[in-house]
């Protein structure tokens, strides 16, 4: 059974992950249960850059394969932050989605268009050197008025992905985890996952 850690403590983040490995032969740990890594600084300037930093750190901290993901919200009437600092943006959620509303104050929805981004690396730790791969995920949408849903976390409350009238807090999981832009990322770094560790589909 192939072991994998993702580097994150995010437990919503975590799920998402379970749920598109669930076919494949794969133990998934995280963070949580390598309490003896310090926490890593996220000093990118772009969300490749913090997901490989997260990657190499936690690849070389067990010597497992280790799977990261940097990823954000951009608002082209914002300059499309808050990007890499989304997570940034304030202590809680509900903060930061208080700040992007606040900020769109008085826009129209043209001026409300918005995307997700999500780059994510996976480090193989091999005797000699590392091996690491990178895929990109976006997913279009935009920003609503007010916040819609409970379900999903960060900006999901106030995301409406192209093509529906739903936020993706209000649409759920089932829906989310095939369109968002870390599903498409990991769809993605599932395929190399297959190449290099050998499974069948």
């Amino acid at each position: 059974m192939l072991k994998i850690v993702i580097a994150s403590h995010n437990r919503g983040k975590l799920k998402e992950i379970k749920f598109k490995l669930k076919e494949f032969p794969v133990i998934l740990e995280s963070l949580d249960d390598y309490p003896e890594i310090p926490e890593i600084a996220e000093t990118g300037n772009t969300f490749a850059d913090n997901a490989k930093i997260k990657a190499v750190t936690v690849a070389k901290w067990t010597n497992l394969p280790a799977i990261a993901d940097d990823s954000g919200l951009e608002i082209d009437y914002l300059g499309k932050s808050p990007g890499v600092y989304s997570s940034r943006w304030g202590k809680t959620d509900r903060q930061r989605i208080r700040k992007v509303l606040n900020a769109l104050e008085n826009t129209n929805k043209e001026q409300r268009k918005a995307r997700f981004v999500c780059v994510m690396s996976m480090v193989i730790p091999e005797k000699t050197d590392e091996k690491i791969f990178l895929t990109k995920g976006i997913c279009q949408g935009w920003i609503t008025n007010v916040p819609q849903g409970t379900e999903g976390f960060g900006y999901d409350p106030i995301f409406i992905p192209d093509g529906y009238s739903k936020t993706f807090a209000q649409l759920g999981k089932n829906v989310k985890n095939n369109i968002s832009h870390r599903a498409i990322a990991l769809d993605r770094m599932i395929q190399i996952i297959i190449e290099n560790f050998n499974f069948n589909e």
